[in-house]
């Protein structure tokens, strides 16, 4: 990406050891339940139209990044559950302030251990200006998320 342009791609992922199943599943269907995972970063998660987990649902999220309340609605895009993937565009919310556009990819795919899954973030993105810095602390968020779901969903 050269330094000029205003569009952006950053991807990332970690490693979990819930399956992926289990972790597109959680965030598919049960969204509302991330909180409970995650509570350092997510507040709350609500449906605002339709149904969990449907592509054209709108869900609203309540989140902390660097420690100040965050709020994102969102719509769901596209769904893939055979490859655990899920494509959500930000339709309102405190990131629109300085992007004109964000689509969030999630996709959890087995590990080559046998046991567990990586989790793999995608952002697309469209700054509002060029001194705008590029959404790595969202990021960087999103895997920690990942992480906290992987070890609640992994509780005994």
């Amino acid at each position: 990406m050269s330094s000029s342009s205003l569009t952006g791609k950053l991807e990332d992922s970690t490693e979990i050891e819930a399956s992926a199943e289990m972790f597109h599943q959680m965030l598919l269907h049960k969204p509302h339940h991330v909180s409970n995972a995650s509570p350092n970063h997510v507040r709350a998660c609500d449906l605002h139209h339709s149904d969990w987990g449907k592509e054209g649902s709108i869900i609203c999220w309540t989140y902390f990044l660097n420690g100040q309340p965050k709020t994102a609605k969102e719509i769901v895009e596209s769904v893939d559950s055979k490859n655990n993937s899920i494509t959500l565009r930000v339709i309102e919310g405190d990131i629109l302030e300085e992007f004109k556009s964000v689509v969030v990819k999630c996709k959890a795919t087995p590990s080559a251990k046998g046991k567990g899954c990586v989790v793999q973030w995608v952002l697309e993105y469209e700054k509002l200006k060029e001194d705008i810095a590029h959404p790595e602390t969202t990021l960087a968020m999103l895997l920690e998320v990942a992480k906290d779901m992987g070890a609640h969903l992994t509780k005994p």
